[in-house]
């Protein structure tokens, strides 16, 4: 895993120097890739999911499944302490957004229409992770 840096440490700065265009406007800004274009979306690649920011673990490719949606999907967290939620009420919905607990950054929303063991479906936008590959 990447080290962790809080986000205390971290100015705008620090992120703009850090991220690309698209990374910043997803994980800094609360945007969204179109679906069907980010790097993970349809990748089976075994690894652990982290945070573009601060490189906190996220997900384990164990638990990423293709939801249809065009955006990876998980149906859980690496661990509960990883992802927060957060009530977004934007574009005129309510929904649970997904931010990453150590340094806020957006990751996507969570819906109750996953598959078992908990029904959710973690999706997630490919520009607020970075694929940490293992061997299989």
């Amino acid at each position: 895993m990447a080290e962790q840096t809080p986000i205390s440490s971290q100015s705008d700065d620090d992120y703009r120097a850090k991220l690309d265009e698209e990374q910043y406007e997803v994980a800094r800004c609360g945007g969204t890739e179109r679906a069907f274009t980010g790097k993970y979306w349809d990748t089976k690649t075994p690894g652990t999911y982290e945070c573009v920011c601060c490189g906190t673990a996220l997900f384990d490719s164990e638990t990423k499944y293709d939801s249809g949606s065009g955006w990876p999907s998980f149906y859980a967290p690496i661990s509960e302490a990883a992802v927060a939620s957060k009530e977004d009420r934007s574009h005129g919905m309510v929904r649970v957004e997904s931010v990453c607990a150590n340094c806020d950054a957006h990751l996507g929303h969570v819906f109750p229409d996953g598959p078992a063991p908990t029904g959710l479906r973690y999706c997630m936008n490919s520009a607020s992770l970075n694929l940490v590959e293992r061997d299989s």
